[in-house]
């Protein structure tokens, strides 16, 4: 699924120990905030990634050595709401700045050094989303186009993958949630940001 698709889905993939415990450190980072990108350095995080590498049903999915380089926070509800278009996750972070043609679209984000890599690198790289509550589809849900990875920086009129191109396609699959479950991404994936819009719903994070 993740090699064809894109992506996979794994529910109750963490425990629930430990999913509350991952909740009751990232909401200590203040209120009101819609996420945060540098959440390695806090302890919980650094054991989810390193659970992942060992998970039966993660692991498998992950790059042979992978190592966790970001671990970011997305907090959205009524209040803190955002609407993302069509797009691929194409920047990494990095230490420093490196002269090379293919890294392009430099920049700064919270204190880190971002950079799109050439396509060599990207196709290694594997995301990891975990859900610490649940999605359904007033809660703003995140929306992906299958098979849509292979068309790395081009515009979906010229992707290679007729099946990533076509006006069904196009439309997208929804990608609903409980919490405890992961799913599972190429960053280079095509999606989208739906807007949350039920009053009765709590956070979604993830």
């Amino acid at each position: 699924m993740l090699e064809e698709a894109g992506f996979a889905q794994i529910p109750g993939a963490l425990a629930a120990g430990q999913c509350a415990e991952l909740v009751n450190a990232v909401d200590g980072g203040g209120a009101g905030r819609a996420g945060a990108r540098n959440l390695l350095d806090v302890t919980s995080c650094q054991q989810l990634a390193s659970t992942f590498k060992t998970h039966a049903q993660v692991g498998p999915l992950l790059p042979r050595g992978a190592v966790a380089v970001q671990c970011t926070l997305f907090d959205k509800s009524l209040e803190k709401n955002w609407l993302v278009a069509l797009h691929q996750d194409l920047s990494i972070p990095v230490r420093e700045r490196v002269p090379h043609p293919e890294c392009t679209g430099w920049s700064e984000k919270e204190g880190v050094l971002y950079v799109q890599p050439p396509v060599a690198v990207l196709e290694l790289l594997v995301a990891v989303r975990a859900h610490l509550d649940d999605c359904g589809s007033a809660s703003g849900p995140l929306r992906v186009v299958p098979g849509s990875a292979a068309c790395l920086r081009r515009p979906p009129g010229r992707c290679a993958s007729r099946a990533a191109t076509s006006s069904a396609s196009l439309a997208g699959v929804t990608s609903y949630y409980c919490a405890r479950s992961c799913f599972i991404h190429r960053p280079r994936l095509r999606a989208r940001h739906r807007v949350a819009y039920c009053t009765s719903c709590s956070d979604h994070r993830s």
